[in-house]
């Protein structure tokens, strides 16, 4: 036997050991299961290497583990309101959100997501707007600046962020920033020098073991968190970057959708991003102090809870509120993401939505960031239109917004994509609203942006090439591991 063929059957026996830990150890879905027993036998070396790149599971131990969290009353409230939801005597402030206790009820067993009532919120849609915003919050900081992106570019955006990040903890402010490796995979530790020098701290999350090479492309945290002084919190969509701000040619003007909060829920804001930034570092852990957990006096009535999903978790908690949240819809259901490759979950929700009558309506970008997720995208969308589900493809630019909005009363804004990756690979978190006066301002943002759009109609995608037909088939396959 020559030297190739003990290759080939080395490469084989690879692929049996490898289907085998798929089947029989990881009990993966079934079909996230077929598409990478597709990958590996349709391309037995390439498929091994994906393989030990994007197909190993996590375990799901507790990644996130700060007994601290006890100190600042969270549990107590937490087991309060379960019990006061379950004796039917939670007082709602607002009689809407009595609508979705279900959802309540279940994001906060789950998820210890805790119900706050009396918050304040600014929706931004345009980067430039958000970024000035939170800059001069920045500028007016006096005790502490927690910052976290998936993506933190050091191009004229982040370079001024750094440098007034920098300037304020010259003055003393405590800055942290925290950022993913992968995401922010060309960004160099060297730009943090007079931040550090300055007292500030920089922790980067799931860092390679190998110099220049990062086996870990899934499990990324794709959260995007800002908190100022336990006061202020920010969570949505925008990175860090001058694509951000509409300066990209490649995509143009950047459509997404963030919050800026205040309130009791700045301190569920501001846990998540402890228990991120304590499991990142080993030498600048973050212990409890009232100084992050300030007393605050109410300044609004928006209802909400923030929901925090990732592989070590055993549910998938922001892709199970989707649900929930479709399947309570009395007439509409207005979705906008970058992404669109539901599981089989999601999918029958929204089908069913569709066919019981309800104004299903989905609004994707016009142009790929990612080619076979944006076939896979299609593919999905073409069965959804089959249930008289109404498609808008975004043409002013890139729109990069992850918001659900049902009904006008309640709604979500967040990191998750709707896609197997925000669901069950990524970490990521999501702001849920339940105040009709902001979720009815998303659905007039969600109906400004339709007058930026064209709709796709059924006749329409069932004209497309049988090129488009190919790669729409190819990528559906293995949307189950995209």
């Amino acid at each position: 036997m020559d030297v190739y063929s003990i290759l080939i059957s080395f490469l084989f026996l690879l692929n049996f050991i490898f289907a085998g830990i798929i089947i029989f150890l990881e009990r993966r879905d079934a079909t996230s299961t077929w598409a990478w027993l597709m990958v590996l036998f349709f391309i037995p070396f390439l498929g091994f290497i994906l393989y030990l790149i994007f197909g190993q599971n996590m375990s799901r131990k507790r990644l996130f583990d700060w007994e601290d969290i006890k100190k600042i009353g969270i549990e107590d409230l937490i087991k309060e309101q379960i019990e006061s939801l379950r004796d039917q005597r939670f007082h709602f402030s607002d009689p809407d959100s009595r609508e979705y206790r279900d959802l309540i009820y279940m994001q906060l067993v789950n998820n210890d997501a805790l119900l706050t009532q009396d918050n304040d919120v600014d929706l931004f849609t345009d980067g430039k707007e958000k970024f000035e915003q939170l800059i001069q919050d920045i500028e007016n900081a006096k005790d502490h600046i927690h910052l976290q992106y998936y993506i933190l570019r050091h191009d004229n955006l982040g370079s001024r962020l750094l440098y007034i990040l920098t300037k304020k903890a010259k003055e003393g402010v405590k800055v942290r920033v925290l950022y993913d490796e992968m995401g922010s995979r060309s960004l160099s530790k060297k730009v943090f020098r007079s931040l550090k020098e300055a007292g500030g701290e920089v922790e980067i999350f799931f860092p390679k073991r190998i110099p220049f090479i990062n086996l870990r492309l899934n499990y990324r945290n794709h959260r995007k968190l800002v908190i100022i002084d336990g006061k202020i919190g920010y969570v949505g969509g925008f990175n860090v970057g001058d694509e951000y701000l509409g300066l990209n040619p490649k995509f143009g003007y950047w459509r997404d959708t963030h919050l800026r909060m205040q309130g009791q829920v700045v301190k569920a804001v501001q846990t998540r991003f402890i228990l991120d930034w304590n499991q990142a570092t080993h030498h600048h852990y973050i212990h409890y102090d009232e100084r992050y957990f300030p007393l605050t006096e109410p300044v609004g009535d928006m209802a909400a809870q923030i929901v925090s999903s990732g592989p070590d978790s055993e549910w998938e908690q922001i892709k199970n509120g989707y649900i929930k949240m479709i399947t309570s819809a009395n007439e509409s259901v207005f979705i906008q993401t970058p992404y669109f490759i539901p599981d089989q979950s999601l999918m029958d929700a929204l089908r069913i939505a569709a066919l019981s009558g309800k104004d299903v309506r989905i609004m994707i970008p016009n142009k790929p960031d990612h080619p076979f997720v944006y076939w896979a995208t299609f593919s999905h969308i073409g069965e959804l239109l089959k249930t008289g589900a109404r498609v808008f493809i975004y043409e002013n630019g890139f729109i990069h917004a992850k918001t659900i909005v049902v009904d006008g009363k309640v709604g979500s804004v967040g990191t998750a994509n709707i896609d197997v990756r925000s669901f069950r690979l990524n970490f990521e978190v999501n702001a849920f609203l339940y105040h009709r006066p902001t979720v009815e301002r998303l659905a007039l943002i969600f109906e400004q942006d339709m007058q930026h759009s064209r709709e796709l109609t059924y006749a329409q995608y069932k004209d497309r090439s049988l090129w488009i037909r190919f790669k729409e088939s190819i990528s559906h396959l293995l949307s189950p591991i995209l």
